[in-house]
């Protein structure tokens, strides 16, 4: 669960399937029940028809907490309390980093750096297109330590500059704002 729609989904399937939680939170959910096999499956299909999965392996729970920390982080914190994504991991999930990077690596086939960095560059095209900041306060808000720093591993994950593909992005959206008012 990453967002407060999935938090709403989540309550409706608990709901549609006559079960009544405690707490649901970002990839966790307290119910008061306790389930036997065929209202666990119930649970499983009624969160399947919004699109999201029961994780119930300890292993599989753990991946899901340190990607939505991740995300959340990288999406909703303002940069001055942003920490260390390994500092923020072993504190809220009370493992040690080491142990949390070896499980996700062997479970995701990437390093959570690596995941970390995908979802920043999806984070700074959103900012480029969508914002009208500039590269220097994305840099700052993406907790790069300078712009050439978010320049260059922009550029290696898309091939552009960040000012080069907010210029291609900006030409591809008049285009179809033209295509759309012509084809009216």
């Amino acid at each position: 669960m990453v967002s407060s729609r999935c938090k709403m989904a989540v309550k409706e399937a608990l709901k549609k399937s006559g079960l009544h939680y405690i707490v649901v939170d970002l990839g966790e959910v307290d119910i008061m029940e306790d389930l036997d096999s065929l209202e666990l499956l119930a649970l499983k299909q009624e969160l399947a028809a919004y699109g999201l999965e029961l994780m119930d392996d300890k292993n599989g729970l753990l991946i899901e907490q340190i990607k939505n920390i991740i995300l959340h982080q990288i999406n909703y914190t303002a940069p001055i309390d942003k920490k260390s994504f390994s500092t923020l991991l072993t504190e809220q999930l009370m493992h040690p980093y080491s142990f949390l990077a070896h499980l996700f690596s062997a479970v995701q086939g990437i390093t959570i750096e690596q995941y970390t960095i995908l979802h920043k560059i999806e984070r700074i095209k959103e900012l480029l297109i969508y914002s009208d900041m500039n590269t220097a306060d994305i840099a700052w808000d993406m907790q790069y330590s300078s712009v050439a720093h978010l320049a260059g591993q922009f550029k290696k994950a898309t091939g552009f500059t960040p000012v080069q593909y907010k210029l291609m992005m900006k030409k591809n959206i008049q285009v179809q704002n033209t295509e759309n008012t012509t084809s009216l």
